[in-house]
């Protein structure tokens, strides 16, 4: 039997189900392979070759997968169809010892039963150029990743990262809160009237003051507004032009990546990762009640409007059945993709337009239906006929002053007969309807003036869907991306939310600030798209993914040095261990001296006063110094680094406290606390003796294991191993034997 391996169990149990046990189906539950978590992983001297190791915990599905291979007659690789795909698809035929060169490549763009039968069909060799590519994206995150953040956790605080497309994003947030900061209103008013005609045949409407003496009208002050109001209250009002049109309003594309996450955060309040996992869900699979495991949605990873001439051909049948034939535009919708898109897939739509969203409803929770009905509805109307408009827009004078009237009605819904399109955060449109009739020359009653003092409003945060809209226009990042991205940030703490607005915290400051002061290319918009562009060539074929890491690392490297030694000052002490001189730096916990032999000498010495214990150290004899950590004070050797022995700080000799009796040596044991704060009991013959315990020892060993016998806090004595469960009959008398 042949074997085809996907990414997702998931995505296992959909396909087998349509192929109805003709083929093995297994998932090696995403990558197998990757770089070491805890090293650099890339060779910078072998021309950035990466050292990939199996992930953590892929031991057994590499074991299982290996001996599914062997039985299997033919191994299919169905991984994702883009660049992170392949390249799974490329470790599990290295690891698996699959030939280099086999056809045994497959994918599809939606998973229903004739697209994984076509592919099956049509297997291909795996596409180098596409695992290039990610490689070179992995290559260069890696290196970006793995220098800056230790750098951050020198100069600012434990615990901070920095990413090549992540640190860019974080800019923007930065920035616009900046300029939200930095914003100073401006004073402007408005002046509405209410008019109707002389002869009061027809409803009042409204017209705003536009323009004074043909030239636009600006007012900015009180006094201005009191002027304007004084002429249009002493003149007339004469209809002097009026202007009919028709206006059309044409569908919106079916859905990518990065406007299915602007609208379900406009519609659904979704945030970017939530979005996605459940798209991720429809297009994998999901348990359907008497269906069992249904695929909904195809590819949800795409930057391409591109759709199949077959589910184009769908969608007009469908229309025209349930619509209308009038609501089908002549020729087909064809949308442009953007430039720079990646055309490998179609754009996210319905795999079955048979399943509309109130035949599931039923069937799925709340957000999964409300994500499958979004982009449902979103394919059907990008294929509709445009939506056609009455509009009417008349000028009125009086004196010098022109106001201007207009309205809109709908004529033809088109395909707002299906689909709102969300309106812009900050817009004051609304749809309006008709004017009443007018003809130039008409006189006008003024019902009412209406003056309204505003105020400008400064720019407004980001949000889920407007951060991933600014990253799609600059072009930072890629589809897959947003979505991980704005987690990082949310997780990391560098934003936080303020209802569904991003405000980046005090960190996010501090990290913007510094990295755009050492490390302008890489925080720089321009620099990181095009660095986008450039593993388009990768993908291409035109270009060596060695050479543009090759063309990046020199400069990046030079920028780290002078970020890391910038503020440094030699002195004219000279190293203990080495005689050269030392170098003043400063870190995040103050000044210190380093030796200038680095890193063939990595001395460092401490230019604090620290406090001097009279306890000596364990190892080598050296008096302790006190020192502060995270969990407060601590006893450290001031021979670090060559010394690293540290010991939990205690009370005074004088002062310690001497309670129980070491069952090592006999000799008493003192009360000391650990450097989180939690008492224990240590031997004071230390260091000859190192007895240690958490309750208090009795001196005694245990009858049936040997073990120490400890008194616990509330007083009772037992057997401190706890697998023994030993426990020391009670001393006080039962009621029985009072």
């Amino acid at each position: 039997m042949d074997l085809i391996i996907v990414e997702s169990p998931s995505k296992a149990k959909t396909i087998s189900k349509y192929l109805k046990g003709k083929y093995r189906v297994d998932a090696s539950g995403g990558h197998i392979r990757d770089l070491p978590q805890k090293t650099l992983g890339v060779s910078v001297e072998k021309n950035f070759e990466p050292r990939y190791v199996t992930s953590p915990g892929k031991e057994e599905t590499i074991k299982r997968l290996a001996e599914e291979a062997k039985r299997a007659d033919r191994v299919y690789l169905a991984t994702d169809p883009d660049r992170e795909g392949e390249a799974i698809s490329w470790h599990l035929q290295t690891v698996l010892g699959l030939p280099e060169e086999g056809e045994n490549r497959i994918e599809f763009n939606e998973i229903s039963p004739r697209a994984v039968e076509h592919a099956l069909q049509n297997p291909r060799r795996i596409n180098y150029n596409l695992v290039d590519a990610q490689q070179a994206r992995r290559v260069l995150d890696r290196l970006v990743g793995y220098k800056l953040s230790p750098l951050l956790n020198n100069k600012i605080q434990n615990g901070l990262s920095a990413g090549r497309v992540q640190s860019v994003a974080l800019r923007l947030v930065v920035e616009r809160e900046r300029e939200i900061l930095a914003f100073v209103p401006e004073e402007y008013w408005t002046i509405t009237c209410d008019l109707q005609d002389f002869e009061k045949k027809h409803a009042a409407f409204h017209a705003v003051l536009e323009k004074c003496n043909n030239k636009k009208l600006k007012i900015t002050n009180k006094e201005q507004a009191d002027k304007a109001l004084k002429a249009l209250r002493e003149g007339s009002y004469v209809v002097e032009s009026v202007k009919k049109t028709v206006t059309k309003s044409h569908a919106p594309a079916p859905f990518t990546t990065s406007t299915l996450q602007q609208d379900a955060s406009n519609k659904l309040g979704l945030s970017a990762p939530e979005t996605m996992l459940m798209a991720q869900h429809l297009y994998e699979g999901i348990d359907v009640e008497k269906e069992g495991h249904i695929a909904f949605v195809t590819y949800i990873r795409t930057d391409s409007t591109r759709v199949s001439a077959e589910a184009q051909a769908a969608a007009r049948d469908y229309i025209a059945e349930h619509y209308g034939k009038e609501y089908l535009p002549e020729k087909p919708n064809i949308y442009a993709s953007k430039k720079g898109a990646q055309d490998a897939h179609e754009a996210i739509r319905p795999i079955d337009l048979a399943r509309t969203p109130e035949s599931v409803k039923k069937l799925l929770d709340k957000k999964h239906y409300a994500v499958y009905k979004l982009i449902y509805e979103r394919f059907i109307a990008s294929q509709m006929a445009e939506a056609v408009y009455d509009a009417v827009q008349a000028d009125i004078q009086n004196g010098s002053y022109t106001l201007r009237a207009s309205g809109k009605a709908l004529r033809f819904a088109g395909f707002t007969a299906v689909w709102t399109e969300v309106r812009p955060e900050g817009s004051e449109e609304e749809t309006k309807g008709l004017l009443p009739p007018l003809s130039e020359g008409d006189r006008l009653d003024c019902l009412a003036i209406k003056p309204e003092q505003k105020f400008t409003k400064p720019p407004i945060r980001y949000t889920d869907a407007s951060l991933v809209k600014a990253m799609e226009d600059k072009g930072i990042g890629r589809p897959s991306t947003y979505a991980s991205i704005i987690s990082v940030l949310n997780k990391r703490k560098y934003v936080e939310k303020d209802g569904k607005y991003m405000k980046p915290t005090e960190i996010a400051y501090k990290i913007t600030d510094m990295l755009m002061k050492y490390f302008t290319d890489i925080m720089d918009v321009g620099f990181t798209a095009g660095m986008e562009g450039r593993l388009d060539e990768i993908e291409d074929g035109g270009k060596d993914w060695h050479a543009i890491i090759g063309e990046f690392y020199p400069p990046f490297e030079k920028q780290l040095r002078h970020a890391s030694t910038d503020g440094d000052e030699i002195t004219d002490i000279l190293c203990p261990k080495c005689g050269r001189p030392m170098v003043r730096k400063t870190g995040k916990y103050g000044k210190y001296l380093a030796c200038s032999g680095y890193p063939s000498c990595s001395n460092i010495v401490s230019e604090s006063k620290e406090e001097i214990s009279d306890v000596p150290c364990p190892k080598c004899g050296s008096m302790m110094v006190v020192k502060s950590g995270r969990y407060g004070k601590f006893l450290a050797c001031p021979n670090y680094p060559t010394c690293k022995s540290t010991m939990p700080f205690g009370e005074k000799k004088e002062d310690d406290v001497l309670e129980g009796i070491c069952p090592e040596c006999g000799k008493p044991t003192k009360k000391l606390r650990s450097r989180t704060g939690k008492p224990y009991y240590g031997c004071s013959g230390y260091p000859m003796c190192k007895f240690m315990s958490w309750d208090m020892p009795t001196g005694e060993r245990c009858p049936k294991c040997g073990a120490a016998i400890v008194k616990s806090p509330h007083g009772v004595i037992k057997c401190s191993d706890r697998a023994c469960g030993y426990k020391k009959p009670s001393e006080k008398p039962s009621e029985k034997q009072k």
